[in-house]
């Protein structure tokens, strides 16, 4: 059965690409990138040549823009300053910003890379907001539609889909699960878990990957030129 608050349909394709994945079918070199002692000492020498950084700043922007959406840094040793190396990652990423933090159980902060580091072990829970996106396309086309008006406050869609580009937020402290089709709570499906290290950054798109939230983290957030803040479905997070 459909929601109630659906609207008439539009006209809705599913969606393809790397952007679509499933916890079963990623690979662990698809998941992780390893860093060493040459990253290290670029990140503690601010000032000099940072090669090893711009390329993996440029493999970032590939894959958390139109790829997976996320990427696990491995390799950093934990002590230290724990947000030092995130801010010098963000600033290769964009402009560095600095987003309100969301309330909700997921980490729906306004930006295009959102950079977190455990100082201890954690456990990410990470799903693909594509994926999601087709499932209820499959299940419950007219709920998916009502999913791409403004609703809350701000009012906001949960999908958008302006000139090509995908991007999907859902605030649930702001749209409580009882404002959305009854269908998402199958179509979130089994999360990819992931097991973190002290020291381990976790760089992902918020508007392409949904991450539960991982309290006590340290967090540093860029936003692209262009970004999918620009889009009109989300302008109101500017």
């Amino acid at each position: 059965m459909s929601d109630p608050l659906n609207i008439a349909p539009r006209r809705l394709v599913p969606l393809a690409g790397p952007i679509l994945w499933s916890a079963a079918e990623l690979a662990p070199n698809e998941q992780m990138i390893p860093l060493g002692a040459d990253h290290a000492a670029e990140l503690a020498a601010p000032g000099g040549a940072t090669p090893l950084l711009d390329a993996l700043a440029q493999e970032l922007r590939s894959r958390l823009d139109h790829g997976r959406g996320f990427a696990l840094l491995r390799g950093l040793p934990p002590s230290g300053d724990a947000e030092a190396p995130l801010r010098a990652l963000a600033s290769r990423l964009g402009q560095a910003v600095s987003p309100a933090p969301a309330m909700g159980n997921r980490h729906t902060e306004a930006c295009d890379a959102l950079l977190l580091r455990v100082a201890e072990p954690a456990v990410a829970r990470l799903r693909s907001a594509a994926c999601i996106h087709n499932a209820l396309l499959r299940a419950d086309r007219p709920g998916l539609a009502a999913l791409y008006e403004a609703r809350g406050e701000p009012a906001l869609p949960v999908f958008s889909y302006e000139g090509g580009v995908f991007a999907a937020r859902w605030d649930d402290a702001a749209l409580p699960e009882d404002r959305v089709p009854a269908a998402i709570a199958e179509a979130l499906g089994e999360p990819l878990t992931l097991s973190l290290r002290g020291g381990d950054i976790l760089a992902f798109n918020p508007f392409l990957v949904w991450v539960d939230r991982l309290p006590g983290a340290a967090m540093a957030a860029a936003r692209e030129e262009p970004s999918r803040l620009d889009s009109p479905g989300f302008a109101g997070l500017r």
